[in-house]
């Protein structure tokens, strides 16, 4: 490296759909932006020529690049862009013709869950990502079980992979917007939240077969996702009377359905992190969570857990926590207090020591 150290982000996650990978970028870049970086560093984020936002930082500079997008763009001009500097990619893809770079994958699930995404997706993702880990100088990841699966599926070398955090403070800066409450009738008695997409890996059909069990209970499940989730069976009726599909939601709504459900319910079978268990507790609102992949990792001590594969034992934690006011209590209070260990702040932290880690060799 010369005199002043340039260090490059690949910015292509601000084409995208902000979805949870692309929000931990995020909330990555602009939690680096505000930490005091060693004064001969130059952070230059780059960019492709349509973005969806462009974001104000006050230390690194945001640059358009090139002429492509997408896959073409990381793959073909990015590179001739970071080639005299360091390249720091935070969104499972990155460049497969350089060496001065760090890449975050956040989990192997197109290898655990192949099934679940497109052919072309899954295709190019499991030939891209082993030789991304084989090429990249360093490898990142947000848990110690997707550390663990990187290691076991893609062959990862230990010693070349470590675990950062991601956060949840991105709810904390949006004000609170109840009229989501409104809309949807969700003040009449109380409800249960799950944020979800149809991704099968998610699990949405067990909560749903769950509420079989629940029926004598005067309680609405809300389903907030970016989906309609009738495309399950195709059926104009498939979803029973008292689940309200509220569809996306901004930052501020889904604030505001945290502070006031009686209990969030995340049934993945597979995560690599999971945000959503995060921002709840964040919020004070009771988590009931699978006992799968990275959740009991991330929520400890403060979720009531259940085998995903049973509807009946997620319906028994749920009936536990609306019906006993002692537990929603302890679990709010090991909630916010988990949640303490986690922000944007500590991952960008971890992300600028591996930084400085690699600078010197």
């Amino acid at each position: 490296m010369s005199q002043v150290s340039k260090i490059y982000i690949n910015g292509r996650f601000l084409s995208q759909t902000i979805t949870g990978v692309q929000r931990c970028a995020l909330e990555l870049v602009r939690a680096l932006d505000n930490l005091a970086l060693p004064p001969d560093w130059q952070v230059v984020l780059l960019v492709p020529k349509k973005i969806k936002q462009f974001p104000s930082f006050r230390q690194i500079e945001i640059r358009s690049v090139g002429r492509l997008g997408g896959h073409l763009w990381e793959q073909l001009e990015l590179p001739c862009f970071a080639r005299d500097g360091f390249l720091v990619n935070l969104c499972n893809t990155g460049p497969l013709l350089l060496h001065k770079q760090l890449v975050t994958i956040h989990d192997a699930a197109v290898f655990r869950y192949p099934r679940a995404f497109s052919f072309f997706f899954r295709t190019w993702y499991r030939f891209l990502l082993p030789r991304l880990c084989f090429a990249a100088r360093k490898i990142v990841t947000v848990s110690d079980f997707s550390r663990r699966e990187l290691i076991e599926l893609l062959g990862v070398s230990p010693a070349k992979v470590s675990v950062i955090v991601e956060g949840w403070e991105h709810l904390s800066r949006v004000p609170l917007d109840d009229r989501v409450l409104d809309r949807f009738g969700l003040r009449s008695r109380p409800f249960v939240l799950a944020v979800s997409s149809l991704n099968p890996y998610k699990n949405f059909h067990s909560v749903v077969a769950a509420l079989d069990y629940l029926s004598d209970l005067d309680v609405d499940i809300a389903i907030a996702g970016g989906a309609n989730p009738k495309v399950f069976d195709g059926g104009e009726n498939a979803l029973p009377s008292n689940v309200k599909y509220l569809g996306y939601v901004s930052d501020g709504e889904l604030r505001a359905l945290y502070s006031a459900a009686t209990a969030f319910v995340f049934p993945s079978f597979y995560e690599g992190f999971g945000i959503p268990p995060l921002e709840a507790m964040s919020c004070g609102c009771p988590v009931v969570a699978s006992n799968r992949a990275s959740i009991p990792e991330v929520c400890g001590d403060a979720a009531l857990y259940f085998d995903p594969e049973s509807p009946l034992e997620i319906a028994e934690k749920i009936r536990l926590v609306l019906l006993d006011e002692s537990v929603q209590k302890d679990l709010r209070g090991k909630g916010m207090g988990k949640a303490q260990f986690f922000s944007w702040e500590i991952g960008a932290i971890m992300i600028k020591e591996n930084l400085e880690e690699i600078l010197k060799l």
